[in-house]
């Protein structure tokens, strides 16, 4: 599948990466739509679309296993706001934190281990709470 047409580009002045093309998450009962950032790993998911996978939750992250191999870029982390979407190196998998985990200190949302962030959520994510282990899950690009 060819995509480069819709990559983003890096402002150079502010180091900032730009939203490239849009993916969804579809659950079945429900749906949620992201904005790839421009990094390696949103390009490699991108090219390997569609994916199919069945949910795992794990407090309140949902994530699921992807047929990729992406090595972790240097700014992953393990804490992120809720909302943006994360590739699991050591899954591989793809994670969506929308609130506590049960490593999280306080209120944050904690990975198990540092993650490339890739995506931003279209929309807020706290309706993956409804999203129940076992569920299926078709990740495609966005019409």
């Amino acid at each position: 599948m060819k995509m480069l047409h819709c990559w983003g580009q890096t402002n150079n002045e502010t180091n900032e990466r730009k939203p490239m093309a849009r993916i969804r998450f579809d659950f079945g009962t429900l749906a949620l739509e992201a904005e790839l950032l421009d990094t390696p790993t949103a390009k490699a998911i991108a090219a390997t679309l569609p994916i199919s996978s069945s949910v795992l939750t794990w407090g309140e992250e949902v994530y699921f296993d992807v047929p990729l191999t992406v090595p972790r870029e240097a700014d992953a982390r393990a804490v992120i706001t809720p909302g943006e979407i994360a590739f699991w190196p050591q899954g591989p998998a793809i994670a969506i934190g929308f609130g506590r985990t049960p490593i999280s200190k306080g209120n944050e949302t904690r990975l198990a281990s540092p993650c490339n962030v890739f995506a931003k959520a279209i929309g807020s994510v706290k309706v993956l709470a409804k999203v129940k282990t076992g569920a299926k899950v078709e990740v495609t690009l966005a019409k």
